[in-house]
Parts: structure tokens; C-alpha cells; sequence
């Protein structure tokens, strides 16, 4: 009988984070990043959370003789930080796709909406991840995953089309219905896209019950897990557990055990005997689709609802979501390299993030890494930096319109004065 799958897969990001910008900082100051929160964050979660859990990780595939698999998509935000900040970390992930044990997936290189607002945008940010990976790690991606696992019907065609054969998605309750996440599945509108769907229930016992001492379930171990995982997949193909990398060592702390209970899980697994290990692109050779899947409206990992309104709940996210990307055809006119690159950090989501207002059922969720007391802060600190780009974009047109004029009347053909002729008098008759 064909052993079940387990299939790992963790993302990996920091924002570009804004500094406080004032009012009075529009059109003298256009240095919009906090350089020191950003230096400091990256360096804390470097030591707590991606150098340790590289190291446990590339442990567990040498001691199961490469039977251990995982996967992982890194934005190239956090590709740009670390090689600022923490060089370090590259190569320890470098060590990890040596083994070939290891995938990495595609995704939008500033973890950015372009897939719901600009199919220009969002081909460009693809393909510029596809090079950052194949260029960092030798390996070219061919999973996608989506920022914040978003999608829809028109996203997975817009992905197909850039040439992904597999998405990673949610395996939200309302698209679902009676169906269980722990298949392979394809898009009802682009048949040849295969998808694999987040197990939200196992994937949140680690990323946010693990550490909960009021949970009935408190302590996690690997054996408990492992139970769970069978009962999950008694007559299903795969499980499917997706969480932030940050799970391990900042979300839930290294006192809290995360670290043993991974180093555990490994070796519980494949010991057992009924799961193995399996990379996404692996999962979809091994199961064929068990059916369609039709989603109209977008849908994510965030929050209970599994929607978008986490980024595009409320009006002041809508408000800072339009300006920005109204400004794409602009900037595409100007063409100018530092604008594109502001214009991209300026995309994460995490901008938007900051400003949601859900902090009833999901608060504590919303204040990982926010530098901002509240919503509105974020959104007024957002509009500031995005009024002193606007006023940089409109002057970098300005002077393109200028340039172009110069260069027109410069390549005009001159037109020369037509010559007089002199008259010519006729002699006199003798």
C-alpha cells in the first residue's frame, strides 16, 4: 500500500518597514525606510528563528538520509535584507538546497497584491523572484504560491499562463464545503493547474496553539501530532501544513519546546511508516487531482473569515491600495530605477496589513512585527511617504515631457529663409 504524503512548507518575509514620516518630510526628505527597525528586526529573527531552524532542518534530512523534505518561498524582500543585514542567513539556506531535499517556490518578490490590482506588475515582481532565486540558490521555481496563499479563478490563470503547473492555496471551510483539503486538486477554470490546500487545523496547532497552556491539547509532542495527522488523512492523500517560518523561535519561543518538537517530528513520521515526506512538486506527481475547485472571489490564509479583508477590509486600505497602484502606468512612462524600486517596497502588504481594523477575533494576530499603536498611524505614515512619491513621479514626468520636447526641436529639420531673387533690368533700346 502507497505510504501518505506529508508535505512541509514554510514562508518566509520581512517588510521593508517605513520610518515616521511627517508632513513636513514631503518633497525635502524621500528616505522613506526605517533602516534601524529593519536591521534590528531582521538580526533578532536571524538569531531566534532562521539560523537555528536551518540548522535543525538540514540535521533532520542528514539523519534521515534525505528522507526529510520541506519547502520554502522567500520574498525577495527578506532575500534583500538578508544579504544587508545578515549574509549569514543566505548561506545557510544555500546549505539547505544543496542537499536537494529542499524546494523553493515562486511568489511576488515584494509579497505585494499585484495579482489583484496590475497583471503587468505582477509578471514583472514574478519573474524578477524567479531570477533572484535561480541567481541565490541555482534552482529554478516551479511551484507557485502567492502572497499570503491568495487566489482565485483569475489568479491561478494568471499564473498558469506565467507557466506554474502547481499553486499552494488555503483550504478555506467556505470553498470547501463537505470536501476535505487533504487532496490534490485542480482549478475549475484552468484545469491543468493543480492545487494543494493548506490543512489550517494541523497547520495552526503548531503556528498558534503550540505554545498555549490553556489549550486542552497542551503539550504538543510528536507522537500526539502524528496521531492526529492519521486520524486527519485516515482516507485522504496528503496533509498539507503551511505556517510562517517565524513559528519557530519568535512566535512561539524556544522555551516554549518548538524546537524539540520539530527536532521529534522527522524521525516520528518516517519511523511510523505511514507518511512520508514530500516536496510540492512531488505531491502532484504522486496524487492526481481528486476533483475541481471553483473560487470566484479571492481567497487566503488570514484570519477566520480566509478572505482578503485583512489587507482590503476597511476604507483606509482601499484608499491606500488604489493610490498606489493608480500610479503604475506613470511610472511605466517614466521608467526610472529608484522610483520602480520605492514603488515596490511600497506594495508589501504589510503596509496594508498594519492598517486593518479586525482586532476583535484576530487582534493579537495584527500586532506581530506592527511598529504602529493603531490602524490609523499606519495609514496617515502610509499616505505621507505615497504623497511625497506622487509629488517624485509628477516631477520625474515633468521633466521627461521636458527632455522629449528639447530632443523633438532638436531633431526638426531647420527650415531655411527662401532666397530672393534679384531683378534683372533690361537695357535700354539705343
Amino acid at each position: 500500500m502507497a505510504k501518505k504524503s506529508v508535505c512541509m512548507y514554510f514562508q518566509v518575509h520581512q517588510p521593508t518597514r517605513l520610518r515616521l514620516y511627517r508632513f513636513f518630510d514631503m518633497g525635502k526628505d524621500s528616505h522613506y525606510y526605517d533602516d534601524f527597525a529593519n536591521r534590528t528586526i531582521l538580526r533578532r529573527v536571524a538569531q531566534k528563528c532562521y539560523l537555528p531552524m536551518n540548522a535543525l532542518l538540514l540535521e533532520q534530512i542528514r539523519l534521515s538520509g534525505g528522507k526529510f523534505r520541506v519547502a520554502f518561498s522567500l520574498s525577495g524582500s527578506v532575500l534583500e535584507q538578508f544579504e544587508r543585514y545578515a549574509p549569514e542567513v543566505i548561506d545557510s539556506f544555500r546549505a539547505l538546497a544543496e542537499t536537494g531535499c529542499v524546494e523553493f517556490l515562486g511568489e511576488t518578490y515584494y509579497h505585494s497584491l499585484a495579482s489583484m490590482a496590475s497583471p503587468s506588475e505582477f509578471l514583472h515582481q514574478v519573474v524578477k523572484h524567479r531570477r533572484q532565486v535561480e541567481e541565490l540558490f541555482r534552482v529554478t521555481p516551479t511551484v507557485f504560491r502567492n502572497t499570503e496563499l491568495i487566489y482565485s479563478n483569475a489568479i491561478g490563470e494568471q499564473v498558469y499562463a506565467l507557466g506554474y503547473k502547481t499553486m499552494l492555496t488555503e483550504g478555506a471551510r467556505h470553498i470547501m464545503g463537505w470536501r476535505s483539503p487533504n487532496f490534490v486538486y485542480s482549478s475549475e477554470t484552468c484545469p491543468k493547474l493543480r492545487l494543494l490546500l493548506r490543512n489550517y487545523t494541523l497547520s495552526d496547532d503548531i503556528a498558534f496553539r503550540f505554545s498555549d497552556r490553556g489549550w486542552g491539547d497542551w503539550p504538543l509532542t510528536a507522537d500526539k501530532f502524528l496521531g492526529w495527522m492519521k486520524e486527519s488523512a485516515a482516507t485522504d492523500d496528503i496533509i498539507n501544513l503551511f505556517m510562517d517560518y517565524e513559528t519557530f523561535g519568535e512566535h512561539q519561543d524556544a522555551a516554549s519546546g518548538i524546537f524539540d518538537f520539530m527536532r521529534a517530528l522527522p524521525g516520528t513520521v518516517i519511523g511510523d511508516g505511514t507518511f512520508e515526506f514530500v516536496t510540492p512538486s512531488q505531491a502532484v506527481k504522486k496524487h492526481k487531482p481528486v476533483g475541481s475547485l471553483d473560487v470566484p472571489d479571492a481567497i487566503s490564509w488570514a484570519d477566520e473569515e480566509r478572505d482578503v479583508t485583512a489587507w482590503l477590509g476597511n476604507e483606509l486600505q482601499q484608499e491606500a491600495f488604489n493610490k498606489v497602484y493608480a500610479m503604475t502606468e506613470k511610472l511605466s512612462i517614466v521608467n526610472d530605477a529608484a522610483l520602480w524600486a520605492d514603488f515596490g517596497h511600497l506594495q508589501e502588504s504589510d503596509h496594508l496589513y498594519y492598517m486593518c481594523t479586525k482586532f476583535f477575533s484576530d487582534g493579537e494576530v495584527h500586532k506581530y512585527f506592527n511598529p504602529y499603536d493603531t490602524p490609523y498611524e499606519a495609514f496617515i505614515n502610509y499616505m505621507n511617504v505615497l504623497s511625497d512619491f506622487q509629488i517624485r513621479l509628477d516631477e520625474a514626468r515633468a521633466a521627461l515631457d521636458v527632455r522629449e520636447t528639447a530632443e523633438k526641436e532638436e531633431a526638426a529639420p531647420v527650415e531655411k529663409a527662401p532666397v530672393k531673387k534679384r531683378a534683372v533690368r533690361k537695357k535700354a533700346a539705343k
